[in-house]
């Protein structure tokens, strides 16, 4: 065994599935535990009886036939792996299948395409994901490591020319020096960090992009017909992990590239992708690391100081805003990405309006915690003017709604905050959007109301008593009578408006009133008898069935 990349112990094969599966890996045989932890990287050399580290994640380079890969897998078994990675394809035969279970060695397949470099790093990266915040110096083709912009100059050196790196949208991640060399739509594409879009355009209907993300070398596209302001041409070269296509590496060139460039170009595309997984990995760990310290926090268990203290949050008063979406379609890929963007949108408005601000998506809701620094007494106002000012700013598409907590003085409050915030957002979207943001006291009755309904439902309570006998008659006669006690009861008894809510003249009106009466055995000028309608009615949905009852 080669000498092992040192780790921490702490990420699970889970993790790492859940960030390199879709990129890197594939699951061959993995059993039902995802959570065994790993803990480090070794490359396999069948000659080299080192020891390696405990649950590590052998590398089995040019390890191919069947036989091979279940012989290696008892080996490392024996040797305490948690998993075993082989180049794909490679089929999960019944061999290999009870040599995993058997061993309690995962097996998986390192995706064509993707090189054993890229793993490694990659893998390095999520095993250190405990470490998020370490500063020790890493590297990555000689290029600190997630520095896009050293790698966009360095890309430049070699060859001659200003280079952008772009992503699948043609967003410019980075770009190098002496863009001023290049031409005015090169400057407008810098400006602008994004390619405009009048030119992509061009260069998806004259099928550019196809042959970029097919052909592994680079791409030339000539100015001619283009845009006025392309006065040069352009090459460009994929940047692939695997089979999935990342972005791409674009250069201004007088020129078409020499042999050598061109396969420095190609070689530097490798390298991107490796800062660009880099960055990606990284960016999923930190996101995944503020949940779990934004949730541990919020649950005020044993656990929550240490988190609050990690968040930058301890000894200051706070307050807790719970957002969630008002409109929620079937289409559940959507609806995953769409939480996650608006999740990304409040956390970027709070750092702009309080720096310490901690945000993260905890199951369908994203919680916010802010910092409520100075005067106490306007502490509710300020923070529904930056929940406003938000969702002012979101505009309707994929609508949102944001309760707020109450102020919790300290780290101890923050579950009460919480569970605030949860109470006034569960309020406003059952509401159905009339409202997008309101606080914990300003539905404090309303959410009441929500919880004795659960209370009711959990226990099978039915209405009884008059509200029972008019669902009943209603059910029966196709009549109207429930409805119309609602209207009386929600305009405070005025037939006028009572009437127009219902949608009937105010004489109909009044005989549906007496006739409600007479049916539910009701005292309309009693107010226990008008309180308990009240309450029944809170409680049943709008469109709620009758429950049979017998006549009185």
């Amino acid at each position: 065994m080669l000498t092992p990349v040192p780790s921490k112990p702490h990420t699970s094969l889970g993790r790492v599935l859940e960030a390199l599966g879709d990129v890197l890996l594939e699951p061959v045989a993995v059993g039902r535990d995802t959570r065994r932890q790993l803990g480090g990287v070794v490359i396999h050399d069948p000659h080299d009886d080192a020891e390696f580290p405990a649950k590590a994640v052998v590398l089995g380079v040019g390890v191919r036939e069947s036989d091979e890969i279940a012989k290696l897998l008892r080996t490392v078994g024996e040797r305490g792996a948690a998993a075993l990675v082989v180049r794909s394809p490679v089929s999960a035969s019944t061999e290999l299948v009870r040599a995993a279970n058997s061993t309690g060695v995962a097996l998986l397949g390192l995706a064509s395409g993707a090189s054993w470099t890229q793993l490694a790093a990659m893998l390095r990266t999520l095993l250190a994901e405990d470490d998020v915040g370490d500063v020790s110096p890493q590297t990555l083709g000689g290029v600190p490591s997630g520095d896009l912009f050293a790698l966009a100059n360095a890309v430049a050196a070699l060859l001659d020319a200003p280079v952008t790196i772009e992503d699948r949208n043609s967003r410019v991640l980075a770009f190098s020096g002496r863009q001023d060399e290049a031409d005015p739509s090169r400057v407008e594409t810098i400006l602008g960090r994004q390619v405009p879009e009048r030119f992509t355009r061009e260069l998806e209907k004259e099928g550019v992009f196809e042959r970029l993300y097919r052909d592994h070398r680079p791409v030339y596209v000539y100015p001619d017909g283009y845009d006025e302001n392309i006065a040069m041409p352009r090459v460009a070269v994929a940047v692939r992990a695997g089979d999935e296509v990342l972005g791409s590496i674009w250069a201004a060139v007088h020129n078409e590239l020499s042999e050598e460039r061109t396969a420095a170009m190609v070689d530097a595309s490798k390298i991107v992708a490796l800062h660009m997984l880099r960055l990606r990995a990284g960016a999923d760990v930190e996101r995944r690391l503020r949940a779990d310290l934004v949730s541990t926090a919020l649950e005020g268990g044993s656990g929550a100081p240490e988190a609050i203290a990690r968040l930058g949050l301890l000894g200051q008063p706070t307050i807790v805003l719970a957002m969630g979406l008002l409109e929620v379609p079937d289409d559940d890929l959507w609806l995953v990405a769409e939480r996650q963007r608006v999740a990304d949108a409040l956390a970027m408005h709070l750092s702009a309006v309080q720096p310490r601000s901690a945000v993260a998506l905890v199951g369908d809701v994203a919680y916010g915690i802010v910092p409520m620094p100075g005067n106490q007494g306007d502490c509710r106002e300020r923070s529904v003017r930056v929940a406003s000012t938000f969702l002012e700013r979101t505009g309707r598409r994929g609508a949102a709604a944001i309760g707020v907590g109450p102020l919790a003085l300290d780290g101890s409050g923050l579950r009460a905050s919480r569970d605030g915030a949860d109470r006034a957002l569960r309020v406003l979207l059952t509401n159905g959007g009339t409202k997008r943001v309101t606080t914990a006291e300003d539905v404090h009755i309303e959410a009441l109301m929500l919880e004795l309904a659960d209370l009711c439902a959990a226990r099978g309570d039915v209405a009884t008593g008059p509200i029972a006998r008019l669902l009943a008659y209603d059910t029966k006669h196709q009549s109207q009578l429930v409805h119309t006690l609602r209207c009386w009861l929600d305009s405070f008894g005025d037939i006028g408006a009572a009437s127009a809510a219902a949608y009937v003249h105010p004489s109909t009106f009044r005989y549906r009133l007496r006739r409600l009466a007479e049916v539910g055995g009701i005292d309309l000028d009693d107010p226990g008898d008008r309180f308990a309608a009240m309450v029944q009615l809170h409680l049943l949905p709008r469109e709620g069935k009758a429950v049979p009852v017998e006549e009185a």
